[in-house]
């Protein structure tokens, strides 16, 4: 993916700290804020949701009054890079993770909403941004949050975004988790996803494609996993992926045309930015449009 570059004074590629809480300021009320450390300050954030694509999920220990506290960290990629941090045992966490849990794919974008409620309570509504449909769940305060923490984290596939900063820059207050929480922490995954192996599962998933084909398409090249596969046989491989999934759902759709509209509405996206999942959506819906219902010639 080429990202256009900007040129010149900026600042850090840190990411944007939302912290959870109920503030009143001159009579409205806020979900979360921002935090300046230099001014020991609180900065409320004026929009209720983010929209993006949750790519992690963390526990982090953060030092308050003397004690650590637990914190989750959910990150998500959209404009810029995003934290949206609160105490593992808030109801925002708790709403946030079982609305989470019920998510199947989350290679699709998703809008959190901080939702201020009585007293100083803040609880979070999630939606699938495409549909705006909200996802609906149980409430249920007793749940096992540790395995619903890894459950969430299977289903992203193990993937990391690397977040390589200093978060003391940040929030001076954040040091990672490295001894095991009761109840709340996760066990953690072996080892990450390799890029290659979660690229191609996330558009087998998309496509519904069977694994006996990639499987075989794979021993084609003397491998066994995307992962040995260089960048661009990869990129071969979702083509296929992509152009199999044309041919059996769109049966009146010219192949030409099909491996056509595929270089123009995803290769030539994804250059301009969009991300590969989202482009390859796209262009399914589009192939999906032209398709001649059955019976009709």
């Amino acid at each position: 993916m080429v990202n256009e570059i900007k040129l010149g004074l900026g600042n850090p590629p840190y990411p944007i700290y939302l912290y959870v809480d109920k503030l009143e300021v001159e009579g409205r009320v806020y979900g979360w804020y921002n935090y300046d450390f230099n001014k020991d300050k609180q900065i409320p954030v004026p929009y209720k949701a983010l929209t993006g694509y949750i790519c992690e999920l963390k526990l982090t220990g953060k030092e308050f009054k003397g004690k650590d506290n637990l914190k989750l960290d959910v990150v998500v990629c959209a404009d810029e890079l995003y934290v949206i941090r609160s105490g593992i045992e808030t109801n925002f966490s708790k709403s946030f993770l079982l609305a989470a849990s019920l998510v199947e794919d989350f290679s699709k974008p998703l809008q959190i909403v901080a939702n201020p409620g009585d007293e100083n309570v803040v609880f979070c509504s999630l939606y699938d941004a495409t549909t705006k449909a909200k996802i609906r769940y149980q409430w249920n305060p007793a749940a096992d949050w540790g395995s619903i923490i890894e459950n969430i984290q299977l289903k992203m596939g193990s993937v990391k975004y690397d977040l390589d900063f200093d978060e003391d820059a940040v929030d001076p207050s954040s040091k990672p988790v490295t001894k095991p929480q009761p109840s709340t922490q996760p066990k953690a995954p072996a080892s990450a996803a390799h890029p290659h192996d979660v690229r191609v599962k996330q558009v087998r998933i998309l496509t519904d494609y069977p694994v006996d084909l990639i499987k075989k398409w794979l021993q084609s090249q003397g491998v066994n996993y995307p992962s040995q596969l260089s960048e661009q046989r990869v990129d071969q491989l979702i083509k296929t992926i992509c152009l199999g999934w044309a041919a059996n759902h769109h049966f009146d759709l010219d192949p030409n045309h099909a491996s056509l509209s595929y270089e123009e509405q995803v290769i030539d996206t994804i250059t301009s930015g969009v991300p590969e999942i989202q482009a390859i959506q796209q262009w399914m819906s589009y192939v999906a449009g032209l398709r001649t219902p059955v019976g009709v010639r």
